[in-house]
């Protein structure tokens, strides 16, 4: 009531202000001298000022109701959940059993304008090639083609090149994996140095060679250890065109599990190690390898300026298809793209592998002859027998005739006369003598090819650009502009086969444990970039740069790099030996302790309210930090209340958030205060040992709500306190098999027991009410408060064998026995029910996997959604795959969704006619399903393969463990499983507008989906302070934003740039901002925060509490190609789904 009369007092007062303003205006206009002559009347003119004038205040009045409105929907909205409790203060239970928290006062809104959601329902240019429409088209028939197994036979006129003779352009490479079967220090040790050492040598013989290099982190590598003659030989050769720098990203990515954050943060270290080494910019991109491609790689290349991409790992039958219409090289162009300017000039190589015996033309035994480093007498020969033949002047003629004929079918693929022929494989020139072989024997090929007009014949060494340039010459258009008739393709290349039925979709979830530790190491990557960059910046203005510890720098430069690594394509996918496994994830380790002290140590002086008193010590931390062993990266550390105890949350999203944070204590008597002394309510809950029934004797979990600013750091108070009135227990119950068990708990958190029925039980909140089994304990209904609908939502567990034939499942491939089984235990599973004021879950125990779902009883994003986690422990099973699966009644036929790299949502379809593992795709942040009445999302925190077998399913893969490898070269199988919590929200959503639902062929999240995503992602994190001998000075609250950026804008990452000095930043900041597609069709939900959207308008110059802008320049994604400063009050403008890059100077 009292707010209702604040509310009241408010708007009143507003309309007085209106009021008083009209009396003014008229006033000033009857005492106006001016206006007197004519005895009291006005003339026209003035009256009609003064009409114009009475229609601004309406207008002004009508907005004052509107946002009086807003405050009345909020306050009526929280009235009607109860959530003004009647004592103003504390946590009660309503009349229908759900628990009641005080309101924090801050009546929040959304609104979204109608032009922001436009977007999606735009018709979308027609493309020649839409994927799900080749799909669709397809039989994937697998008939024997010939010599090309997987093709077709080829033929063509001896007269076709007399007109225009065929340019050959041959590519040398070599393929250096950044650990695979090796670790990257060893592959470096035994083999890439060599290859670059040699590289110089042998590129300076003949300036008519060439050679194309990926992997920036192992030549990054060699570069630090060479000295300066090496070093000088090596920028000439490049600056000179003989070597190119393709992609140039820190490795060659993968383009399944990896997150589009990680994929441009690699990418910009490529580019800016470079920039600052080399001063080149790469023009094209070379992706061999990757297993499977994705349509963000494009988008991101197309941002970075680079003009045109390769591809190679795409489905034997689609490559088969693209042969057969010439269809190889197309405009790759986004689903979502209205018209052409995301396009990028894409080559797709059409045969079965980048090696040599696979790229001179669809024969490889005639192309394994052309392999100089078979010679007879080398270590690798030629597996279809017959060896190549050293070039002399006696086979000359007939080896150029032979090899010519190659050429020429190969290049009957393609629609003009320029053909591109790879050079090279895994690992290949690390010796002085296969140097000599292949340039000298190809050499002595080109030179007869060239110097024989009749052949029509050009044929050189080249570099993948001098390609592609001749390519666009020949087609008399500029790099990167469509030639003419080329056609334009939409879609991915996801899942990939390379031979008969041997779908690798197995590696989107192999080595989950890894995939999770892989965003952690993300969200404290991009969270230390945030406060680092902010922390230099402030401590730069006040003058205290000589105090603050710049050289965290080279922490985050570490971070950036073997989170780089990692990205790579047998790192992220689990597809490397278990030894390599090992190192990557001690790289990581290291770089998560790391980066905690980058987070702690800017934490430190962002909090500290007098900087004049601010100190680092490097031996005396402000704030505690994390363990140091991977298998304990998932347990939180308790807080012991001896004292009064500090606590600094870190919000690391760039909108306020309201959440439920929990830590561990060891007393039940926990206060929790906000800075300004305000008592929060706190839930009370016993810490159970996993896998037992057993409570934890020494700590307990306390959990508190807590409103954090936008990317800031909050200030909390613990303590020991007799007089708790605001902290509760929580209500525990065991509900356990027949085993006449019983359980104590600890005083004062009383667990109660009763033995398992068959019949449903429920928890609730604010916004859900979720129905569980009696017998399995897990979900079986979600309804939302303002849905009188029950909505069946069924979890069940299954498992996937693997084939009794010599083709089994490996790390790569997924090749099942057949439909998944039911998961099933003899005995029925023990349930954990809580229920409190903050949070309600409910924790199933089963013999290989604990699942928590979890309601949170807090207005706004974080009280929409499930949270699920589910605990995988499957290491005594053999040859096993645990699936989850959510059944509903959704209405969603053959059709799915799921994203590309966190980044867009590309739609699905089941196929019937092909095998059920062709059906996996790779699931980096979300699915979903759909029809005319809901949509359900499953939001995931790691990489997993999903798939939807039947109509109103989702299913995941959460781990598996198979015992042998699966011939694609590891020679290993997945035996070094880990317990490892995969982490889900689940989010039922209502459609408000069944006729909008958009067409198959473009589809987005809605904002709360995008939200629920983010909160998914990125952890608030928690640092106490820790005790000083001087006692802790003064702190408050750090909220760096002087506004609130548009809720559809995130903020990718804020980013120092490198200076010379490898140790220190320059004086500037990366802004990366990307402004998010939406789907504005579901309804609307209060986010708990103040969510607008500006159609893509925002003002850098004022969004930084504190800091002036000095620059704002727009720039390349990855920061190479500069474009001229906007002056530093500009206003930014981002269109749906971009993302732009922007360098500023902060001070």
């Amino acid at each position: 009531m009292k707010l209702k009369k604040q509310v009241t007092v408010c708007g009143g007062a507003i309309f007085c202000v209106a009021v008083f303003s009209l009396y003014l205006m008229l006033d000033r206009v009857q005492h106006d001298p001016a206006r007197r002559h004519s005895a009291g009347n006005f003339p026209r003119s003035q009256i009609s000022v003064l009409q114009n004038r009475i229609e601004q205040l309406e207008q002004l009045l009508e907005e004052n109701h509107q946002i009086i409105s807003h405050i009345k929907d909020s306050v009526l909205e929280l009235t009607d959940t109860g959530a003004i409790s009647p004592s103003g203060h504390l946590p009660f239970r309503s009349a229908n059993g759900s628990w009641v928290l005080p309101f924090d006062g801050r009546p929040t809104f959304l609104s979204v304008k109608p032009l922001d959601c436009q977007f999606a329902l735009a018709r979308r240019s027609q493309t020649d090639l839409q994927m799900l429409d080749v799909y669709s088209l397809l039989s994937f028939d697998n008939v024997d083609g010939g010599v090309w197994k997987q093709g077709f036979e080829i033929t063509y006129e001896p007269n076709e090149w007399d007109d225009e003779p065929l340019q050959v352009f041959v590519v040398p490479h070599s393929h250096n994996d950044p650990g695979w079967i090796k670790t990257f220090d060893k592959y470096y040790n035994d083999q890439t140095q060599h290859i670059f050492n040699n590289m110089v040598a042998k590129l300076a013989e003949d300036p008519r060679r060439k050679f194309i290099w990926s992997e920036i982190s192992f030549f990054a590598k060699w570069w630090e250890s060479a000295d300066v003659h090496k070093q000088e030989a090596m920028r000439k050769l490049i600056l000179s065109g003989q070597l190119e720098m393709v992609t140039g990203g820190w490795v060659m990515t993968d383009e399944a599990n990896a997150h589009y954050f990680a994929m441009i943060d690699q990418l910009i270290e490529g580019h800016q190690w470079l920039e600052k080494n080399l001063g080149v910019t790469p023009r094209s991109g070379w992706a061999v390898d990757p297993f499977g491609h994705s349509a963000t790689m494009p988008y991101l290349l197309n941002r970075a300026n680079i003009s045109s991409m390769l591809i190679q790992r795409v489905h034997y039958s689609i490559k088969k298809h693209f042969a057969a219409t010439r269809s190889l090289e197309f405009m790759w162009r986004q689903t979502w793209d209205i018209e052409s300017g995301t396009d990028m000039f894409c080559h797709m190589m059409p045969f079965y592998s980048y090696d040599v015996p696979h790229t001179c033309g669809p024969d490889p035994k005639i192309c394994c002859q052309f392999d100089f480093k078979r010679l007879p007498g080398s270590r690798v020969n030629c597996p279809w027998k017959v060896p190549p033949r050293a070039i002399t002047d006696a086979n000359v003629a007939e080896r150029a005739g032979v090899l010519l004929d190659q050429y020429r079918k190969k290049s009957k693929l393609f629609r003009s006369k320029v053909l591109l022929v790879p050079l090279g494989d895994d690992f290949r020139y690390d010796k002085a003598l296969e140097w000599d072989q292949q340039y000298f024997n190809y050499q002595k090929l080109f030179d007869y090819m060239n110097s024989h007009p009749e052949m029509h014949v050009k044929a050189q060494f080249a570099t993948l650009t001098d390609y592609f340039n001749a390519v666009y010459k020949a087609n008399g258009v500029a790099p990167g502009t469509r030639p003419p008739d080329y056609p334009v393709l939409s879609g991915d290349f996801f899942a990939y086969a390379d031979r008969e039925d041997h779908y690798w979709s197995g590696y989107y979830t192999s080595r989950p444990f890894y995939k999770n530790l892989d965003r952690v190491l993300e969200s404290h990557l991009r969270g230390a970039e945030v406060l680092y960059s902010l922390a230099v910046a402030h401590a730069r203005r006040a003058g205290l740069e000589g105090r603050y510890p710049v050289s965290d720098y080279s922490l985050l430069t570490d971070a950036r790099r073997n989170i780089g690594l990692f990205q790579h394509h047998d790192a992220i996918t689990g597809t490397a030996k278990e030894a390599v496994v090992i190192d990557y994830g001690n790289r990581l380790l290291h770089s998560l302790v790391g980066l905690k002290r980058v987070i702690i140590n800017a934490a430190h002086f962002l909090v500290i309210k007098n900087k004049d008193i601010y100190r680092f010590y490097q031996t005396e931390p402000f704030l505690e930090t994390v363990r140091n062993s991977l298998d304990f990266i998932q347990r939180v550390d308790p807080i012991f209340l001896l004292f009064l105890r500090y606590l600094v949350l870190f919000n690391p999203i760039e909108q306020e958030r309201l959440c439920v944070v929990t830590v561990l204590v060891n007393s039940v008597r926990v206060r929790v205060l906000t800075e300004d002394g305000q008592t929060l309510p706190v839930q009370l809950s016993a810490q159970w040992v996993f896998k037992t029934y057993t409570l934890s004797c020494f700590f307990v979990q306390a959990s508190f709500m807590a409103r954090l600013p936008a990317l800031g750091l909050a200030v909390f108070h613990l303590y020991d306190s007799a007089d708790s009135p605001m902290t509760l227990r929580s209500d525990t119950l065991l509900r356990i098999p027949g085993r006449g068990q019983s359980i104590r708990g600890l005083d004062p958190l009383p667990v109660r027991s009763q033995t398992v029925d068959a019949q449903p039980f429920y928890i609730q909140s604010q916004s859900l009410t979720l129905g569980f089994s009696g017998t399995t304990g897990l979900l079986e209904s979600v309804r939302r408060k303002d849905d009188p609908q029950e909505v069946r939502v069924q979890i069940q567990f299954l498992t996937y064998g693997t084939r009794p034939s010599k083709d089994k499942s490996g790390a790569y491939l997924f090749l099942p026995d057949g439909n998944a089984k039911p998961y099933l235990q003899r005995e029925a599973p023990a349930v954990r029910v809580v229920e409190g004021p903050l949070f309600a879950e409910v924790v199933a125990h089963y013999q290989h996997f604990q699942q928590t779902v979890r309601i949170h009883n807090v207005p706004g994003v974080e009280g929409l959604s499930l949270d699920i986690t589910t605990m995988v422990d499957i290491r005594d099973q053999n040859n096993k795959e645990l699936a989850m699966r959510l059944v509903t009644d959704i209405q969603s036929g053959d059709t799915f969704y799921t994203d590309l790299n966190g980044f867009q949502i590309q739609p699905r379809r089941y196929f019937q006619k092909l095998p059920l593992q062709a059906n996996f795709y790779p699931m980096p942040a979300m699915a979903y399903i759909q029809d005319s009445q809901y949509r359900l999302t499953l939001h995931t925190a790691q990489a997993l393969g999903v798939s939807s077998l039947a109509s109103g399913q989702l299913e995941v893969i959460l781990d598996r463990r198979l015992m042998q490898d699966d011939n694609r070269g590891l020679g290993q199988g997945l035996k070094d499983n880990k317990r490892t919590a995969n982490r889900f929200r689940l989010l039922l959503e209502r459609r408000s507008d069944e006729k909008r639902q958009t067409n198959i062929s473009v589809s987005f999240p809605s904002l709360l989906s995008h939200m629920t995503s983010t909160i998914l992602n990125h952890d608030v994190l928690a640092l106490p302070v820790l005790s000083r001998k001087h006692g802790v000075p003064p702190m408050r609250t750090f909220a760096p934003l002087a506004g609130t950026l548009p809720c559809d804008f995130h903020l990718l990452n804020l980013r120092s740039i490198q200076s010379l000095d490898t140790h220190s930043p320059s004086p500037y900041t990366a802004l990366l901002l990307h402004r998010l597609g939406l789907d504005c069709g579901l309804e609307a939900q209060n986010p708990g925060f103040n969510c607008t959207t500006t159609q893509g308008q925002l003002s850098i110059s004022g969004l930084f509490r504190g800091l002036d802008l000095q620059l704002l320049q727009p720039m390349s994604l990855s920061l190479m190609h500069p474009q001229p400063p906007l002056s530093n009050d500009s206003i930014i403008n981002l269109e749906p789904m971009e993302i732009s890059t922007y360098k500023l100077k902060l001070c």
